[in-house]
């Protein structure tokens, strides 16, 4: 293995996790707008590239990285406990994508849970982690917890909004059948509302309740870490 070898382009608008060298790396391309700007306010940051770099991270503990210790040797380092736990969450959540539909599609057009999980495990804990590092942030330099409102809104409901943002997609029906059936990736409008619905703080920034539409009951939702 070739521990200096980068397998992107400093061009390429994306970030990987590598299981063989235990490494996360960022191009110097996804280092801008939506995902990251030097003069706008950390939460929106945190909710973009910060949940990029969060995601990453959970691709070392999702359903594939797991079985990679530190040093990137195929070991399995769990105990029995660990990994009945952890299968025991994923299900819920793997049950959770099979029901969905991306919208316009016909009913059969479902979403792969288990072809997923390992990115929706990425997302579900990359977005825990952006709140959790945005917090400890507000809280080194002084800060409400929720962060300071601007524009009418409080840090975590812009860090949410940036979330939002960066899964924006237009796209052909024919071409979101097609990666349904291949795509390890949950369609965008998944990965950003089928995540933020699993996730406490959303539902306490927004003043979400069972009468809107991405309300999820509380023992249904999953949190992996």
């Amino acid at each position: 293995i070739d521990r200096d070898e980068w397998y992107m382009t400093p061009q390429t608008v994306n970030a990987y996790y590598n299981p063989l060298m235990n490494e996360i790396v960022f191009p110097a391309a996804i280092l801008q707008h939506p995902f990251f700007d030097l003069d706008r306010d950390a939460a929106a940051n945190y909710g973009g590239i910060g949940a990029v770099i969060g995601h990453e991270i959970g691709h070392g503990f999702d359903d594939q990285g797991s079985a990679f210790d530190g040093t990137g040797a195929l070991n399995d380092w769990w105990t029995d406990d660990d990994r009945a736990a952890f299968q025991s969450r994923t299900a819920a959540l793997i049950e959770q994508y099979n029901a969905l539909v991306p919208r316009g599609l016909a009913e059969e057009h479902t979403v792969n849970g288990a072809l997923t999980i390992g990115e929706n495990i990425g997302d579900l804990g990359g977005l825990g982690i952006a709140i959790k590092a945005y917090r400890l942030h507000n809280a080194a330099v002084g800060a409400d917890p929720d962060g300071p409102v601007i524009d009418g809104f409080t840090g975590i409901q812009r860090l949410l909004l940036s979330w939002g943002q960066i899964w924006q997609q237009k796209g052909r029906d024919a071409e979101t059948i097609r990666l349904l059936t291949i795509d390890p990736h949950s369609p965008n409008e998944f990965r950003c509302n089928q995540i933020v619905r699993n996730v406490d703080e959303f539902y306490t920034a927004f003043g979400v309740t069972e009468n809107d539409a991405l309300w999820l009951d509380a023992d249904q939702r999953v949190t992996i870490w």
